[in-house]
């Protein structure tokens, strides 16, 4: 009866401590540990979850693809335990992530903090079975990507034939070889390098990775929209965690996670993005680069260049069982660039 006993407070005494013990979140991306992302959206998301928890919740940072692989194996590093979260394009991994392809779709996203908001929306709506495998914490958009060269200013759909520009997802690929361009693929680490080599002549890009990246030392020309205008492409990202080591969580841990994920951290990311994106093109201009914004006509003519990229991803959707028509219908409903 004593030896029942003193097994049973000796199991108690285990597993008392075992609930209170801390966690650690093991973070990655593909960004130096001074971008915008870690140092004003996910450092400071890390300090509300340590200090809700008074301490239980510790993150660890693993930047610059610091635990290996690139940035399109994030989706399954973060999916096998390798990393706990990650902060990934889910569009790196062409074609795995069908639906939520919809927000990179031509002249969609004219902004981060609209976009991300109507991007968050759109996933709980129409894209969660395709990230049923994870513990989705935020999704939100770049804010649109403009056109960053080295040596030719592009100021209309003419200036883009032959251009080699790196692209960053399969559907903004198709973008830009629909406007005449040459895309090229690969990670962001390795643009600014490829643009002072030659191998390509700039890259298509969101404003907030213009100094984080180093593309504003090798190129001096960049293009966008009038304000306010969407963009030719842009990329979708998430903060997605591994689905085991969420559900593995006491309740009150699950409970201040959630509290600060989903909504509240997709704002955080579409106010930081915009804001981050003004400050690069004042920083553009204080260099002596060059911004071009894009007449409505020049507009005009990209959006119908690039209508058949439209046209082709609703098919292909349509070809996996999805909607395409629809998911189409229901972004730019959402995003209010409806046609």
């Amino acid at each position: 009866m004593n030896y029942r006993c003193f097994a049973v407070l000796g199991a108690l005494a285990v597993s008392l401590p075992a609930a209170a013990q801390q966690v650690t979140l093991k973070i990655a991306h593909f960004l130096p540990s001074a971008a915008p992302t870690q140092q004003r959206v996910l450092q400071p998301w890390c300090d509300d979850l340590g200090k809700e928890s008074a301490g239980r919740i510790v993150c660890q940072f693993y930047p610059a693809m610091q635990l290996g692989g690139t940035p399109s194996q994030l989706v399954d590093q973060v999916k096998n335990g390798i990393a706990d979260v990650v902060w990934t394009g889910p569009g790196y991994s062409a074609g795995r992530f069908p639906a939520i392809e919809a927000f990179e779709l031509p002249f969609m996203v004219a902004d981060s903090t609209s976009s991300s908001k109507a991007l968050w929306t759109f996933y709980e709506q129409h894209a969660q079975k395709e990230f049923a495998a994870y513990k989705v914490l935020a999704f939100h958009t770049d804010g649109g990507q403009a056109i960053h060269t080295a040596k030719v200013p592009v100021i209309g759909l003419s200036n883009f034939k032959d251009l080699k520009l790196r692209t960053s997802t399969r559907v903004g690929a198709k973008t830009l070889a629909a406007l005449g361009g040459s895309p090229v693929a690969m990670p962001p680490a390795q643009v600014t390098e490829a643009i002072a080599k030659g191998v390509v002549d700039g890259s298509f890009g969101a404003w907030e990775l213009v100094f984080p990246t180093k593309l504003s030392e090798v190129t001096k020309y960049h293009a966008q929209p009038a304000p306010g205008g969407a963009f030719p492409t842009a990329t979708v990202l998430a903060v997605l965690m591994n689905k085991a080591k969420y559900d593995g969580l006491p309740a009150d841990l699950k409970a201040i996670v959630d509290k600060h994920s989903g909504s509240a951290l997709v704002a955080k990311f579409g106010a930081v993005f915009d804001d981050e994106s003004a400050k690069a093109r004042q920083k553009i201009v204080e260099v002596g680069n060059k911004i071009t914004n894009l007449p409505p006509a020049e507009i005009s003519a990209m959006m119908k260049a690039t209508a058949m990229v439209e046209d082709e991803w609703a098919k292909q959707a349509s070809e996996k069982g999805l909607d395409g028509k629809a998911l189409v219908a229901a972004a730019r409903q959402l995003t209010g660039t409806g046609k």
